[in-house]
């Protein structure tokens, strides 16, 4: 684990990729405000990261770190106001906002804590639909991967209504998946799922690094979920303030601590 010496030291430059792997995401002095004047609201004060291809992330952070904003603003569903965002080669923060839609539907997935599933399509349905949205034709042996790795085999043909809440999120990993995007966010995926669900969709995301080559980027608030991670970025107050390789649950609840601490004690 490699830790900032002082409060956004970790911010002078991008966070360095691992030996041998290609960025997937990266962000360069990133700052997001919310308001203007008295009444402006920092979320991200000059982030610098970089994320790696085929890796495992969870950004981790008290309430109001900056977490959610900091994937938002990467995966282009939100605009930044000042700094510079890629998604592999290509400058988020340069496109227009056709540019930002064809990226979102060709190149970023999604997995959100809330499944997203249309009630009126069945299970296979969802899982194609933002391909079929893109006019993208649907690679039948890849779908058919896919659809056994979540386990969804039997499944396809129900609607979500019919289906458990595991069973929903993993239609949406499946969906997140289907397009071979360059990254899939996902924002506290297991945050509405029991231990035992939760603990399935954490396997998948996993395999989905290990065996497909997917990155993942995961916003977490969960030890247990972060544990699953190849590595751990932790905010405070819209810095990066620590960066952890092959966490624990052990090692991430010291860190947690110490970033609440002062909160605390204040």
């Amino acid at each position: 684990m490699t830790t900032a010496e002082a409060p956004g030291e970790s911010n002078i430059r991008p966070l360095s990729p691992l030996p041998g792997r290609e960025p997937a995401v990266r962000a360069v002095d990133l700052v997001k405000t919310y308001g203007a004047g008295s009444t402006s609201v920092t979320a991200l004060g000059g982030v610098n990261v970089t994320f790696d291809r085929g890796g495992f992330t969870a950004v981790m952070g008290s309430s109001g770190s900056g977490k959610s904003t900091l994937m938002h603003c990467l995966a282009g569903l939100d605009s930044v106001t000042a700094g510079r965002v890629w998604v592999g080669d290509t400058e988020v923060t340069a496109l227009n906002d056709d540019g930002l839609t064809k990226l979102r539907r060709g190149r970023v997935g999604f997995v959100f804590q809330q499944f997203n599933l249309l009630p009126t399509l069945t299970a296979g349905e969802n899982i194609t639909l933002g391909l079929d949205i893109a006019h993208r034709r649907v690679d039948p042996q890849w779908f058919d991967e896919v659809v056994s790795a979540v386990g969804l085999g039997n499944r396809l043909s129900h609607r979500p209504a019919e289906l458990s809440g595991g069973e929903q999120q993993r239609v949406a990993c499946a969906r997140a998946l289907l397009g071979r995007p360059d990254v899939v966010f996902a924002d506290e995926p297991t945050g509405n799922l029991d231990s035992r669900t939760s603990a399935e969709i954490l396997d998948f995301l996993r395999r989905s690094v290990d065996d497909l080559g997917q990155t993942i980027v995961m916003v977490t608030h969960d030890p247990v979920s972060a544990n699953r991670s190849d590595r751990v970025i932790f905010l405070s107050d819209g810095l990066v303030v620590a960066d952890m390789t092959d966490p624990t649950v052990d090692n991430i609840l010291e860190r947690m601590h110490h970033l609440d601490a002062p909160q605390k004690e204040a």
